[in-house]
């Protein structure tokens, strides 16, 4: 069957320009005029019949056409540029840049600190890492993959769940020597506790407390002064005897072994909080990204199986 080349240079315009952010960027990195990348887009809509990008004299951005095709076609172009690079040896060795974004406290107290394994294991890898909390347009941005706690929100990429943790009430050693210690969950509300508050970033609002023992579920309206929207200042808040807070285990544990923090509520601990990895195309997963996520797979059940999912 033949195939029309004009459309494998749109697609290299086109995936030149989403990463890029603009004509001109695009034009630099392949060598070409801005002219040039333009006209190369421009055939690749003709041949497809739709418009992949509006224009205007300050911002390009997907139609809703285009971000179908990036979710669809752009995997595909990327697993022929490995074939065509030479990303995959014969031997299946990984290779080329992998670009992650990662949740906060997930990049620097679980990530982090095991990162030199990987990158010895795989030489030929060049890693970077987004630390953000919020899920981007991988395509668009030349993600490969993002890491996030929380429900998956409705998108056309593959969300895998890699582990759930648990939600722990905590409160530091001062705080409860002078507010005294709640005995139960609704003792937040009717002593008025000060509790810290975490803001959910698909909301925009703090995210409701519950407890959970088993199968029965407990709401407790809490009331605090402190909202915050970063997972590790939320922990540093919350040692410093500012109020009770709920956090997830994988941020706290050595300090609830040190003393820093205790659980108080250690039979209302049911309560889990997913990880996800978010990832655009099932079936063509690069080789680099496979290994990165057979590493990450390994290294988290390695280090908590009981919560593996």
């Amino acid at each position: 069957m033949a195939v029309d080349s004009r459309l494998f240079s749109g697609l290299s315009a086109f995936a030149a320009v989403l990463e890029a952010g603009s004509f001109v960027r695009a034009g630099e990195a392949l060598g070409l005029t801005q002219s040039a990348v333009s006209r190369s887009v421009q055939r690749l809509e003709e041949r497809l019949g739709v418009r992949l990008f509006e224009r205007s004299s300050k911002v390009i951005r997907l139609t809703e056409d285009g971000e179908r095709f990036c979710a669809e076609a752009l995997p595909l172009f990327s697993q022929l540029g490995e074939v065509a690079e030479g990303m995959v040896t014969a031997s299946g060795k990984a290779r080329g840049r992998l670009r992650i974004n990662v949740e906060p406290s997930f990049a620097r107290l679980f990530l982090a600190p095991r990162i030199g394994t990987f990158l010895k294991a795989y030489p030929d890898v060049r890693l970077e890492v987004l630390v953000r909390e919020r899920l981007e347009d991988l395509v668009a941005e030349g993600i490969d993959a993002a890491i996030l706690f929380g429900e998956p929100v409705p998108s056309a990429l593959i969300a895998r769940r890699l582990l759930q943790v648990h939600i722990l009430t905590c409160a530091s050693p001062d705080y409860l020597a002078r507010n005294g210690r709640p005995r139960k969950p609704s003792d937040l509300e009717a002593q008025k506790h000060e509790c810290l508050l975490f803001r959910n970033p698909a909301t925009g609002k703090p995210f409701p407390w519950e407890f959970h023992r088993g199968k029965k579920r407990l709401s407790v309206n809490v009331t605090g002064r402190l909202l915050v929207n970063d997972a590790l200042t939320y922990v540093a808040l919350c040692a410093a005897g500012n109020g009770v807070a709920q956090l997830i285990d994988l941020t706290i544990e050595p300090l609830l072994k040190n003393g820093t923090l205790i659980s108080l509520f250690p039979e209302w601990t049911d309560e889990l909080f997913p990880l996800y990895v978010y990832y655009p195309s099932r079936h063509f997963v690069p080789a680099k990204l496979r290994v990165f996520l057979d590493f990450l797979v390994s290294s988290l059940e390695a280090e908590r199986p009981l919560l593996f999912a």
